[in-house]
C-alpha cells in the first residue's frame, strides 16, 4: 500500500470563484504512482468547497446562482453579528457543498465522468490562497498472482 500527499495553493478573489484543479490532482495521481486506489481532495478552511461539475461556463454560473438563492448575501447570519467579518454567507455555503470528495483511480488515472471536472468553490469575501490537500492511497503494482 503506498500513499501520497500533494498540496496545492490555489489564488482566489472576493467573489466566487469556481476554479477547474483537475488537471492539478491528475498530475499528483501520476507522480503517486499509485495505480489502483484513491484520491481524496480536501479544501483546508471553512469558508471553500471542493466538487464536481462540468466546468463550463454555463453550468459554473448556474452552481454560483443557485448558490446564491440558498444562501444569499445581504441578510443577516448570526456569525456576522459575532465577528462582524460579513463572511457568514460564505461559512454556511461551504458548509452545504462541504470540503473534499474522493475520486477512484484505476490504472494511474482519476476515474471521472467525460464532463466531469474537480472544482476548488471559494466563497469568501475576500481574496485568499487556498491550500488543497490531494492524498493518493493505494497500490503501486498490479498484484501478483499466487
Amino acid at each position: 500500500m503506498k500513499c501520497s500527499l500533494t498540496t496545492l495553493h490555489k489564488k482566489t478573489t472576493s467573489e466566487t470563484d469556481v476554479v477547474d484543479i483537475t488537471e492539478d490532482v491528475g498530475d499528483a495521481v501520476h507522480d503517486s504512482g499509485v495505480l489502483e486506489g484513491a484520491c481524496t481532495v480536501f479544501i483546508a478552511g471553512s469558508t471553500a468547497s471542493i466538487t464536481t461539475i462540468e466546468y463550463e461556463s454555463g453550468a459554473v454560473s448556474d452552481l454560483i446562482r443557485a448558490i446564491e438563492r440558498l444562501a444569499p448575501r445581504g441578510i443577516h447570519y448570526d456569525h456576522d453579528a459575532r465577528w462582524g467579518d460579513g463572511n457568514g454567507f460564505s461559512h454556511v455555503r461551504a458548509a452545504m457543498l462541504g470540503p473534499s470528495i474522493t475520486v477512484p483511480v484505476k490504472d494511474g488515472d482519476l476515474v471521472l465522468g467525460t464532463w466531469q471536472q474537480i472544482v476548488l468553490v471559494d466563497f469568501d469575501n475576500r481574496p485568499r490562497t487556498r491550500t488543497v490537500h490531494v492524498q493518493v492511497i493505494g497500490a503501486s503494482s498490479a498484484r501478483q498472482p499466487r
